[in-house]
């Protein structure tokens, strides 16, 4: 039995009043020891702490997504598929928060229009915890969406989620990173993305993979993870949480399991009571090769931590390298 809430948010005009999430305190303290450094407070009689920091010329990167019993992420290929419940939900625009920018993949985009923005309620207003100002507000601490799209084939128009959010002042323009140069992109998404403040931005380093043989033979483009890292971090954003989908998730991970790169400072994922069955998209890097031609040892998590939400219940954790 899926849960009635999806993973992303649900189609038609944003509505603020409807809209806004709660999170309690007692639940997000339990997240601080795997998030990022703490974004500026709305108010200086607000603050968090946290042990981490990333040293590194790259953001601290958090991984995260929604997953079925069976490791699925959807039934099929571009089907908006229902896993978490309305507790997990929160949790996900929480970190939103807490994070400088959200990356999904161009097939997230297209296929389910989603709006990259954090609906949790603002420290300073009403919330079941009983503090506040009285008034219902949304976060001041939007993230940046990117949308991964080498081809720029992600036709944004008025009409996309995140357009519209960003003109109703609830969340950001999108920065849609493209091997494209920037005057290569038609003129009309150029203008609707540069509108409310987004951009393209061109990022160099792009792959080509063949996939099949034959006549039927494709080929499909894709950044180095090094590059998009890199680029995000020229842009002044300090971290990102990469909530999808199944070609972002995977190609990410098939670099920790091969051990060439260390690029994911913490995981987060939460697991729905259902499975999807055969024929679904799932989380299932390309197993790591050694030298030798024997399978690598397979990637583990540490400093684990399990939390239930409602009927979900949340994996927390680091690489362990």
């Amino acid at each position: 039995m899926t849960s009635a809430v999806s993973t992303t948010e649900h189609q038609g005009t944003p509505s603020l009043s409807d809209g806004l999430l709660h999170f309690p305190a007692s639940s997000a303290v339990k997240l601080e020891p795997h998030l990022p450094p703490p974004r500026p407070s709305p108010s200086p009689t607000i603050t968090t702490t946290t042990t981490n920091s990333n040293p590194n010329k790259r953001p601290f990167v958090t991984l995260t997504f929604a997953t079925s019993l069976d490791s699925s992420l959807s039934l099929a290929p571009g089907v908006r598929t229902t896993l978490s419940g309305p507790q997990s939900k929160a949790m996900t625009h929480f970190l939103r928060s807490r994070h400088a920018a959200i990356l999904v993949g161009v097939g997230t985009a297209v296929a389910d229009d989603p709006g990259l923005n954090c609906k949790i309620l603002s420290p300073l207003s009403s919330s079941p915890d009983g503090v506040g100002n009285g008034k219902r507000e949304q976060h001041p601490n939007q993230p940046r969406p990117i949308i991964l799209d080498p081809s720029a084939r992600w036709e944004v128009s008025e009409k996309s989620k995140v357009i519209q959010l960003a003109r109703l002042k609830q969340g950001l323009g999108p920065f849609i990173f493209t091997a494209k140069k920037v005057e290569e992109v038609p003129e009309e998404r150029r203008a609707v993305v540069e509108g409310i403040g987004g951009k393209y931005v061109r990022v160099e380093g792009l792959k080509v993979k063949g996939e099949g043989k034959g006549e039927g033979a494709t080929s499909r483009e894709s950044f180095a993870w090094v590059d998009v890292l890199r680029t995000i971090k020229e842009e002044g954003l300090d971290s990102v949480m990469i909530e999808g989908g199944g070609s972002v998730i995977n190609s990410l991970l098939s670099l920790e399991q091969a051990g060439e790169q260390e690029l994911v400072d913490s995981v987060i994922v939460t697991i729905a009571p259902t499975w999807l069955g055969a024929g679904g998209v799932l989380v299932c890097p390309p197993r790591a090769v050694g030298r030798d031609g024997q399978p690598a040892p397979p990637v583990r998590l540490r400093d684990v931590s399990w939390q239930p939400l409602g009927e979900d219940v949340v994996l927390c954790g680091k690489i362990l390298r």
